[in-house]
Formats: C-alpha cells, sequence, structure tokens
C-alpha cells in the first residue's frame, strides 16, 4: 500500500526497466532527496548513483536557491513544466543543458514527490555555441550553378534579379536541388556580399534550443545563461538562410514573422527590442500550399516570405545537364582522389537518363564518388560500379545499351516476339555473367543485383549448369 505522505520502494526489476530506457529519469521524495536515479541521468549529469541517492537536491547541484530547481519547484508548489530547456551545474562545477519534463507525483490528492525526465542536448549546446561565433562565407556564385537547360536557365535569370533588393526570398525545392547554391549566389550578387553570411537548419535542433540561437540570451534568463547574441544579430547587415523553415513550431513561426515586419529582435530573458538590418532568405523541401494546408506553415509568414519565390527544379526535369554534371563531379574527385578517370560509359549515360533520381543533384555526386572509390586510376565508370538498389532497378541495363550483334537475327528467319527476344537476352546475359565469374553464383549475383535465389531461379529456369561454365 502506499503511504499518502511517502514514496514506496521500487520493485528491483522496476530499477532494471528504468535503467534500460535512454531517457534521463530523477525522483525525488517528499523530503526532496533523490530516491531514483537512473543509468541515464547518471551518464548525462556525470554523477554515480551513490553521488545523488539519498541526497537533498541542494546537496547535489550548485543552485543558489530552491527556486532555480524545478524538481523541487514541482514538489513544493506542484508546478509543471514540459519540454524546457534548463541548464544547470552539478556539484563538480560541470555545465549540463537539458529538454526536460519535470511533474508532481500526486496520491489521493497529496504531493508524495516530483519526477525529472530529461534529454542530454549538453553537446549539440556546445557545438552551436562555437558554430554561432563562426561566420560562415557564402562560396557560390551564379557561375558556379552547372546547367544549360531551360529550366535551370530561367530560375538562375530570374534569381539574378533578386540581388537587386533586399526583400525576403523563399526557396522551394526538393532535397538535393541545391537550394544553399541559389541563397548563397543571392548573397553575393548582392550589395550585402561583403557582410555575414549565415545558414541555419531549423529542422536539426528543437524549438527550445533554437529560439536562444535565432534570437539570444541574456545573462540570468534561466539557470546558467549567458550574454549571448543571436543569429539575427550576427547577421546584421547580411543575410540569414534558415533552412526547412515549416520545421519551426507556430508560436516560433509567429515570433519569427513579428522580427521580420518591425525588423527588431528580442532575446530571451530580455525586456528591450534590439533593431535588426537582415535580409532572409528561407527555404522549404515541401510544397508551400502543402505546408500550409498541414499546418506546418504559418499562411502569414509564407506572404512575409514569398516576396521573391524562386522554384528550383529537380533533376528529373532537367535530364539535358546530366552530362555537365557528371563531367564536373568526376573532375571533382578526379582531383580529391589522384585519379584519372575519364567519364562514364555510354551505358551508364544513358541509364542515367532513364533513372528519376529522388535524390536529385546529391545523389547523382554521391553515385559518383562511390563509383570512383570503387574504380581503378583510369578507368570509365561502368555499370557494375553503379550503387545495388540502382542495379537491381536496371538489372539488364548494360546488356541493352551495347550493340545488338550477339542478339541479332538472321533476315531468313522471322522476328521474335518481344517476350521470346527478353528471354533470350536474359539468359545470355545471365550466362556472360556466370563465365565471368568462373561460375561462382554469389559474386554473379552481386553483380546483377540480384538475390542468389532469384539468380538460381533463373539458373533453373533456362537450364544454365554452371558445371559446364
Amino acid at each position: 500500500m502506499v503511504n499518502a505522505t511517502s514514496l514506496p520502494p521500487l520493485h528491483p526489476i522496476y530499477i532494471q526497466l528504468l535503467d534500460a530506457v535512454d531517457v534521463g529519469i530523477h525522483i525525488i521524495n517528499q523530503e526532496g532527496k533523490s530516491v531514483i536515479y537512473n543509468r541515464k541521468m547518471s551518464e548525462i549529469e556525470d554523477m554515480d548513483k551513490e553521488d545523488v541517492l539519498n541526497k537533498s537536491i541542494m546537496e547535489i547541484f550548485l543552485f543558489q536557491s530552491e527556486e532555480e530547481s524545478r524538481l523541487l519547484q514541482a514538489l513544493r508548489k506542484g508546478s509543471v513544466r514540459k519540454n524546457a530547456r534548463q541548464t544547470y551545474f552539478n556539484f563538480k562545477g560541470q555545465e549540463i543543458t537539458t529538454i526536460n519534463d519535470t511533474f508532481p507525483l500526486v496520491h489521493e490528492g497529496n504531493i508524495i514527490g516530483a519526477v525529472e525526465i530529461a534529454k542530454d542536448i549538453t553537446k549539440i549546446e556546445r557545438l552551436t555555441r562555437v558554430s554561432a561565433q563562426e561566420k560562415p562565407e557564402a562560396r557560390y556564385t551564379f557561375d558556379q550553378i552547372i546547367g544549360q537547360s531551360r529550366s535551370i536557365r530561367e530560375v538562375i535569370e530570374g534569381a539574378q534579379k533578386a540581388t537587386r533588393t533586399t526583400s525576403s526570398v523563399l526557396i522551394f525545392g526538393e532535397t538535393g536541388t541545391g537550394k544553399e547554391l541559389f541563397a548563397q549566389s543571392i548573397h553575393n550578387g548582392s550589395e550585402r556580399a561583403s557582410k555575414a553570411f549565415i545558414s541555419q537548419n531549423c529542422a536539426a535542433l528543437p524549438d527550445t534550443l533554437i529560439e536562444g540561437i535565432l534570437f539570444g540570451t541574456v545573462k540570468g534568463a534561466f539557470t546558467g545563461a549567458t550574454e549571448h547574441p543571436g543569429l539575427f544579430e550576427q547577421a546584421h547587415g547580411g543575410t540569414l538562410m534558415l533552412d526547412e523553415i515549416n520545421s519551426l513550431s507556430a508560436p516560433l513561426q509567429a515570433k519569427l514573422l513579428r522580427a521580420i515586419q518591425e525588423k527588431t529582435i528580442r532575446r530571451i530573458g530580455d525586456t528591450k527590442d534590439r533593431p535588426i538590418d537582415v535580409r532572409i532568405i528561407a527555404t522549404l523541401n515541401e510544397d508551400p500550399l502543402k505546408a500550409i494546408e498541414k499546418n506546418d506553415l504559418r499562411e502569414d509568414l509564407y506572404y512575409r516570405l514569398s516576396v521573391v519565390y524562386i522554384v528550383v527544379p529537380p533533376l528529373r526535369e532537367r535530364k539535358e545537364d546530366i552530362p555537365l554534371l557528371v563531367e564536373h563531379f568526376i573532375n571533382k574527385y578526379n582531383q580529391r582522389f589522384q585519379l584519372n578517370v575519364p567519364s562514364v560509359s555510354e551505358g551508364v549515360l544513358n541509364l542515367f537518363f532513364e533513372y528519376d533520381w529522388p535524390g536529385n543533384i546529391r545523389e547523382l555526386e554521391h553515385m559518383i564518388e562511390g563509383a570512383m572509390n570503387l574504380i581503378h586510376y583510369d578507368e570509365e565508370i561502368d555499370y557494375t560500379h553503379l550503387p545495388t538498389h540502382v542495379r537491381t532497378k536496371f538489372p539488364l541495363y548494360e546488356t541493352f545499351t551495347k550493340p545488338l550483334t550477339a542478339f541479332s537475327i538472321p533476315e531468313s528467319e522471322a522476328t521474335k516476339p518481344l517476350q521470346s527476344f527478353m528471354e533470350e537476352a536474359e539468359m545470355l546475359y545471365i550466362d556472360q555473367v556466370l563465365k565471368h565469374h568462373q561460375g561462382n553464383i554469389t559474386q554473379a549475383a552481386k553483380n546483377l543485383g540480384i538475390s542468389r535465389q532469384s539468380l538460381q531461379y533463373r539458373m533453373k529456369k533456362y537450364d544454365i549448369n554452371v558445371k559446364s561454365i
């Protein structure tokens, strides 16, 4: 039975379960002493259980008063905090930053303890402090955007016009289409080119952390907070690129809208507004109208950002640019890897034109880089160097992109039905690949991009015997 004024002892099995979860759990009893402190919390705060259990919160952490401890506030006042960022110091003086849920434990109307569930973001916080101090440079200009297709040239021409003003820009494009290249090019082509260009992926960090990164903090805003300018202040006079803007929560989008419209920001914990002069370039990897329908993007923020609206086409809509892009990436990795790869084979280039490129230009670059890791010094990239998922989708492509002399039908014979021709081509190609691998079924299946079982099925179907190879 649970006493109305105390926490019951916990069964050892439950202790094991608490130690197995990947979040920190810290529970105090009615006297403010720690009774449960799981393994993950021990890792987050770098303290042994023996340093914590049966001790009061004020003994364990360097709080100046009980008001600074959310656990004690939950215990004394019944306060509840959800998904709240907290920075504090353990008794060793180490700074810790977590995202916490803190709430009282209530039994029969009485508070008998309090619990805190924590996710560690200490390393992320330190990294963002370092990165925020750096001034990323915009490296790209419009003449470095590769492509001669009509679709990409029209986008480039439209984006170049945006360099003449300071209006907000919204760039929509699928993942891997090169949205940041356009953002950097707009910055470098504008009068702000000599000032800072700062890029922040809004999806990379939780709201509780990114708000401080964007708007800054003042000392004392929360436990451990320091005087810290946000990205808006750091980009003053320059450009701030906000990637995946739709990943921000609605309240934070509202705060962003206010900053853009009023050209002022207020640091977390501050009482005064600070003027800013920043051009905003935001990016989305999904259609903004769909994002609005899903309530992922505020409609008023969309209209404020899309003064200049740029749509970067996916690679499947500008396939005539593939040869130029392939040449560029081969040259790039020839220099990086000290190779002398001349090109891709004609069959691979034809396959590239057939492929739908879900990962766009980034996928093409990674495919070229991956192939050049498998290649000899001056070898041409061919079908065997492509990733498995592509060869699986086009298992016989290399055969059909070569001259069809092996499959030519004598003029004296009637033309065969397509199905018969396909089966004959498949049988001949499987036989050739098996011979190439000296009858090794595993290696042949890997080369063909199919499973060993699938190859064995086809060998049985076409009566191909490895003993005769």
